[in-house]
């Protein structure tokens, strides 16, 4: 490990990968949300669940204490923040880049919300999805999840090819 990421913790924590969608880091997804040192030494790092109750966040939470213990920092503490609650526009450019290289298609703009309530829907989400493999807007969705249940599973019209695609939120 270079001498900058084991002086720099949030350099050290950008480099922890999904467990989900280990194309991406934490800091791609838009889950690293803060990377501190407090005064007595600690790195403070607080992270956000894509989704209430996500299976993945104990792995992360490890994953990170590891790979800080690796670098150097003997004390590390993970904390989980809900509030603003994780919204896909976190996920960066380049990680969007990432899952559609990785065959996955990134999700569009999340829905925006007024203030207030949610509003209940009982009708189905429509949701579209460019295909990542050739690029086909024609495209229609097979299940509402997938391999997690941040992903639906699609099929191109064009290609016939499956693909998951990451759903807005």
């Amino acid at each position: 490990m270079s001498d900058t990421l084991t002086r720099d913790p949030r350099a050290v924590a950008e480099t922890v990968t999904d467990p989900e969608l280990p194309m991406l880091t934490l800091a791609d997804l838009g889950v690293l949300r803060d990377v501190a040192t407090a005064d007595d030494g600690t790195v403070v790092v607080t992270i956000t669940p894509t989704y209430s109750g996500c299976p993945a966040m104990g792995v992360m939470r490890a994953d990170l204490v590891h790979a800080l213990h690796r670098a150097g920092f003997a004390d590390v503490d993970v904390r989980t923040v809900l509030s603003p609650p994780w919204s896909t526009d976190w996920i960066s450019e380049d990680g969007r880049r990432k899952l559609a290289e990785g065959g996955i298609a990134p999700p569009g703009h999340a829905p925006v919300r007024a203030d207030g309530p949610v509003p209940l829907n009982l009708g189905p989400t429509r949701r579209t999805a460019a295909c990542p493999l050739c690029g086909s807007p024609d495209t229609e969705e097979l299940s509402e999840f997938s391999g997690t249940a941040c992903k639906a599973l699609r099929r191109c019209r064009s290609c016939r090819e499956p693909f998951e695609h990451v759903k807005e939120i």
